[in-house]
């Protein structure tokens, strides 16, 4: 996680470490589709057919790429997901805060 993130923020760190996997796994579901879709688009492969195993394993494929690149950083969209996250998460903190001002606030 970057620094400036969380020396501004509220949040405990162990809630900052939780948006920011969540972040990650957003990055790989998305990172996975992608791929899939990349593989998709090849067409027909005249050496193994294009049967059910082909699917599969193009499958399996797009996976192990995915994962090859969010390990190694991904692309930044859990970087650029995580300041929204953390915005969202403060913003229902402070809503579940009750505010009394006036005569009753004793």
């Amino acid at each position: 996680m970057t620094a400036p993130i969380a020396a501004h923020s509220t949040l405990p760190p162990d809630v900052l470490g939780k948006l920011r996997r969540q972040a990650e796994d957003m990055e790989g579901v998305f990172l996975n589709t992608l791929m899939k879709e990349m593989f998709a688009s090849l067409g027909k492969n005249e050496t193994v057919g294009d049967g059910f195993a082909t699917e599969t394993w193009r499958g399996m494929q797009a996976e192990q790429l995915a994962d090859a690149v969010a390990r190694s950083g991904g692309v930044g969209l859990a970087d650029a997901l995580l300041p929204d996250l953390i915005a969202m998460q403060e913003a229902q903190q402070n809503s579940n805060k009750v505010m009394f001002t006036g005569v009753y606030s004793k």
